[in-house]
This record gives structure tokens, sequence and C-alpha cells, in this order.
């Protein structure tokens, strides 16, 4: 028998409770009985009693093999872990005076990161002199915002951050 204790479950010996709702093995309901009725139970099935519902009143518990269990939910973590999506947000680096084929290569990787379902933030670097007429690349990234406006909605508008503006679209449901 196995008196091992998973961080949040309660096996065997280490329940508090007095009284505890107990499902035995065939996972039929016994109904409310003492917990040291539970544990000889669970002692002569060769199982271990766990604590399904602590914060029932009185706790829930289950004759279970605790090997058994805790794989179970180790299986069942992995699965809410693989169905689940991380939304990478994607750079790229524009100029104001970019050229039109470099803006088509830009378009189109923006496309991809979209389709991807990743977000995509577009920066727009000044040097020199470029930073006094930024209206050049409000222009781009609003030639952006309509070219791309079909597969995505803006995250974050158009702001200014010392020498460089930025933008995050993010892709359409």
């Amino acid at each position: 028998m196995s008196e091992q204790q998973n961080d949040e479950v309660c096996v065997n010996e280490k329940i508090t409770a007095k009284q505890v709702r107990l499902i035995d093995a065939n996972n039929e309901n016994r109904g409310i009985v003492s917990l040291r009725e539970a544990l000889a139970l669970a002692e002569e099935e060769g199982l271990d009693l766990i604590e399904i519902s602590p914060q029932a009143n009185p706790p829930v518990c289950k004759i279970l093999d605790f090997g058994k269990y805790r794989y179970e939910q180790q299986k069942r973590k992995a699965e809410a872990k693989k169905n689940q999506k991380v939304v990478e947000i994607k750079e790229l680096k524009l100029r104001p005076m970019i050229d039109t084929h470099d803006y088509e290569v830009k378009v189109k990787q923006a496309k991809k990161f979209l389709e991807q379902g990743n977000k995509v933030k577009f920066t727009m670097r000044f040097k020199g002199r470029e930073l006094s007429a930024n209206d050049m690349g409000k222009q781009v990234l609003t030639k952006l915002i309509e070219d791309l406006e079909n597969i995505s909605k803006v995250d974050s508008e158009m702001k200014l951050e010392g020498r460089q503006m930025t933008m995050i679209l993010s892709p359409q449901k």
C-alpha cells in the first residue's frame, strides 16, 4: 500500500476528515462512512484511499490504485497542455523609405505569420533627419493596415517611442 502524498492529493492516513463520502473501486457510491471504515475497505481491496474532492463536506474519497490515479492526472495535464496554442509576437522591422519590393516581402511575411495565428509587431525605425518627417512612416504603416485588413485587426495603434514607431496586428478569428 502506497502512502505517498502528491502536492494536492491526500492519500490513506494523510486524510484528516473524520467522515468521508466513499466511492468504491467499482465506482459505486457507498455514502458517508467513517474514515477508519473507508481505510479498512481500501486495505481489503489492496488499494489506496484517495481524497478526490477535499472541499466537499464531507470530503469525497475514492478507492483506487494511487500510482494509476497519478498517471491518469499527468495524462490529463499533458493533453490539456497539448491543446493550448501559444501566441507569439513576430517582429518585422521597416524603414520609412522602403522600396516597393521590400514592402511586398514584408507584407507576405506578415500574412504568413498572421495565418499561423501569431501577432505581428511592425517596428518603423527612423535614422537622422527622417524623424522630423515621421508622416512618411505613418503612411507606410497605414498602407500595411489596409493591405492586411482582410486577415488582421489592429491590436495596438501606431505610437512613436524615441526613434521608432511601433504597431501590433493580431489575426482575425
